[in-house]
């Protein structure tokens, strides 16, 4: 194993749950073919009440995390907030809101809006500061996702239904469990426009006459737009999706001095069993060392899926000191790995 460039781990996990939803109780709010729906095998999902924002989320993920690693939020020398997918504000910073709602007065901030991915390669740029500012010691990362129900429809954009969470992870430096080893990532910008809302920016302020996201074209229409309704083009990018997994994964392992034998558990998104094996069976993880058994009573949690996922099954002894876990994640057009160490 090759020494990190810096010498981290994560002290303490935090989450923060929507209320429970039943997908057969309510998936007749979101789409017509019902029946699709709950082919994708989720049992249940977090739906944030109103008034309930991305930000409330974070900050109760981020007091149990503080909380759990017996740290005041007076010390935190960064604050990573990744992955809202509609942030409440525009040119609003987020990280900051959520340092605000901490009462941290002064601390360095960073925001990610990669999306799914950004739980997973965030905590590289956690390691870039530790390592270029020997005075920092602690981060407060935290992945959210809050779905705006008036810009996305929870059950219509990809093959997951969209849930609201937030994991937050205390990060110290020498930290002796649950090492961050490395982390890897790049980016494919052909298609950096698959999945994007296509309103509420400077283009177009505002929705067309009549526009629902109940009734609006779901995600597969866009998908199928951006490759010109090419089906073999289309079926390249869903295969290379899985491929380009598995080469940044082995990019990650080389860069710790690892191998596919050394990884004992993979974290992908909170997908399908039949994506999530997709991923772990090139690398020789049987699929029980994943996180397809939680991801049907989650949902897909956005960028939060890798971190709280590592969280419940750390509390449920699923993982053990000494364990290499690899959590990975595609953001549309960016793919990741990090490897932790537990």
């Amino acid at each position: 194993m090759t020494r990190p460039a810096v010498n981290m781990g994560i002290a303490g996990f935090g989450y923060a749950f929507g209320e429970d939803q039943d997908v057969a109780a309510v998936v007749g709010e979101f789409v017509t073919n019902t029946e699709r729906v709950l082919n994708w095998g989720y049992r249940s999902f977090h739906r944030a009440p109103e008034g309930v924002q991305a930000t409330d989320l974070a900050a109760a993920a981020a007091r149990q995390a503080l909380d759990r690693a017996g740290v005041t939020a007076d010390t935190v020398d960064l604050v990573v907030l990744a992955g809202p997918d509609v942030p409440e504000y525009l040119a609003w910073d987020g990280a900051a809101a959520l340092a605000r709602e901490l009462k941290i007065a002064r601390t360095q901030t960073l925001v990610l809006t990669e999306g799914c991915g950004a739980g997973v390669h965030g905590l590289h740029y956690v390691a870039s500061t530790l390592a270029l500012q020997p005075e920092a010691d602690t981060a407060l990362f935290v992945a959210v996702n809050r779905i705006s129900e008036f810009h996305r429809n929870r059950m219509n954009l990809v093959n997951t239904v969209l849930s609201d969470a937030a994991v937050a992870v205390v990060v110290r430096r020498d930290h002796p469990a649950n090492r961050w080893l490395a982390t890897e990532q790049f980016t494919d910008p052909e298609h950096c426009d698959v999945l994007r809302i296509d309103f509420g920016g400077a283009v177009s302020p505002l929705p067309p006459p009549g526009w629902s996201s109940v009734n609006a074209p779901g995600g597969h229409e866009q998908i199928r737009k951006q490759f010109a309704n090419d089906p073999d083009k289309l079926h390249r990018y869903l295969e290379n999706r899985y491929a380009r997994l598995v080469e940044v994964i082995d990019r990650a392992c080389a860069r710790a001095g690892l191998g596919r034998d050394d990884i004992d558990h993979l974290i992908y998104l909170n997908d399908s069993a039949a994506s999530i094996s997709a991923v772990a069976e090139p690398l020789g993880v049987p699929l029980e060392r994943t996180n397809a058994a939680l991801a049907p009573d989650h949902g897909h949690m956005g960028a939060a899926d890798q971190l709280l996922s590592l969280a419940l099954q750390l509390e449920r002894d699923e993982v053990t000191s000494g364990d290499v876990v690899v959590l990975c994640g595609i953001s549309a057009c960016r793919w990741g790995a990090t490897l932790i160490a537990i």
